[in-house]
């Protein structure tokens, strides 16, 4: 998201301006958004430690950005639970709060309307409005991150489950007494299929590689922390062996969990995003190969679409700023 500016006296009006900010487990990014969908100014930081760490960056990065543009409410997107007030998260399992009021604590410090999203929810909603799912009634969006977040739509509109937390598609089990999920499970379907388990994938593989052959290798044996997701891509698109590998490895685990989400939801239309999804190009052909081969009734039966995101790494910004901006004008 490059910043740009484009608001000023004769700019959109203030009830048209809406903050959206996508709160990750790694960072924080936050951005003016129009009512086109339009991300007119940005910035970014570190996710901070704690709540009130937390809180303290948010509510910074916010308050600069109404300093520079007349917005009128704040929608905060993040992986967690949320209550169906909008204001508590429950539980967040790459973040600080635990049954918390952000909203409330959040908006009173900015003196503006706040409400909170799941992240997934947020971005499946900026793709239904402005991107990849324009048009799509039965909707299921898979966003692969630090984690995978997930999101549904029915005739358009969010399905939230009876207490708000559905779908929860990343902590499926689907390893038995598998790899540990910072959820407490073990085994879920993004300990094997997101940024994180590319990178945990790609360790275990050059664990069991003895040819010495793999630049990753010589990486891990310095700094083994310096083996991340986005390295491991990279590797791939230059070729390393054990990235190829590992890259393939995230494919098969990603048509495999698509298949289990068509087995339960049976969608037109699934939308991969996330920052993963960038480098879709490597893996979602054997992806929808895999998930055509696996899923119940292969071959007799019409299988979804699988496209990416339009919107990138915008979409969950996007989508809580839409968010915030329908909460202020009742309009969808």
């Amino acid at each position: 998201m490059t910043p740009t500016r484009r608001t000023g006296p004769d700019g959109p009006p203030a009830a048209s301006l809406a903050v959206g900010v996508d709160v990750g487990g790694t960072s924080v990014r936050a951005g003016v958004v129009d009512a086109d969908g339009q991300i007119l100014d940005t910035c970014r930081a570190a996710t901070a430690a704690g709540e009130a760490a937390l809180e303290d960056t948010v509510s910074g990065m916010v308050g600069d950005l109404a300093r520079r543009h007349p917005v009128a409410a704040v929608g905060l997107a993040l992986a967690g639970f949320v209550a169906a007030d909008r204001d508590h998260v429950r539980f967040a399992p790459h973040l600080p709060w635990r049954d918390a009021p952000v909203a409330d604590r959040i908006g009173s410090r900015l003196g503006l309307p706040v409400v909170v999203e799941h992240d997934a929810n947020a971005a499946a909603l900026a793709e239904r409005r402005f991107g990849a799912a324009a048009g799509a009634s039965t909707v299921v969006f898979v966003a692969l991150g630090t984690g995978i977040g997930a999101a549904l739509l029915v005739d358009g509109a969010l399905y939230r489950g009876a207490h708000g937390v559905a779908p929860e598609l990343g902590h499926l089990r689907v390893v038995p007494d598998g790899r540990p999920c910072p959820c407490g499970k073990r085994g879920c379907w993004e300990r094997y299929c997101s940024g994180t388990a590319l990178a945990t994938t790609a360790l275990e593989l050059l664990g069991a590689d003895r040819s010495g052959s793999s630049v990753l290798a010589r990486e891990a044996a310095a700094d083994p922390a310096r083996i991340s997701g986005q390295r491991v891509a990279a590797a791939a698109r230059e070729g390393d062996r054990v990235a190829r590998r590992a890259v393939a490895d995230l494919g098969r685990w990603l048509g495999e969990g698509l298949a289990l989400v068509a087995d339960v939801f049976d969608p037109e239309l699934v939308v991969v995003g996330g920052g993963v999804s960038e480098s879709a190009p490597l893996f979602l052909d054997d992806a929808r190969a895999h998930y055509a081969r696996v899923v119940t009734g292969a071959g007799h039966r019409p299988l979804a679409r699988i496209r990416t995101a339009q919107l990138g790494d915008a979409a969950a910004v996007v989508g809580a700023a839409q968010l915030a901006r329908e909460a202020v004008t009742g309009r969808a």
